[in-house]
């Protein structure tokens, strides 16, 4: 599984499907909040969505939990 250098506080769990590698799973929210420590909120997510949840290194590329709230 592939890991994001300095995130490990903001992982979620790991997702598994039948037939594929498990995958981890990492909280937006945190992950996006670390971000704004040192930045903007919205120089965070523009980050995060173009460097973290943009980024594809293979079928092992962590995935991103959004609550459900139906």
């Amino acid at each position: 599984m592939l890991k994001m250098d300095g995130f490990d506080d903001c992982i979620a769990g790991v997702v598994s499907r039948f037939g594929q590698d498990p995958i981890l799973c990492y909280d937006r929210a945190k992950v996006i909040a670390k971000l704004a420590a040192d930045t903007s909120e919205d120089e965070a997510v523009e980050f995060h969505e173009y460097n973290q949840a943009g980024a594809w290194m293979g079928w092992e590329t962590p995935c991103f939990l959004d609550p459900y709230d139906p």
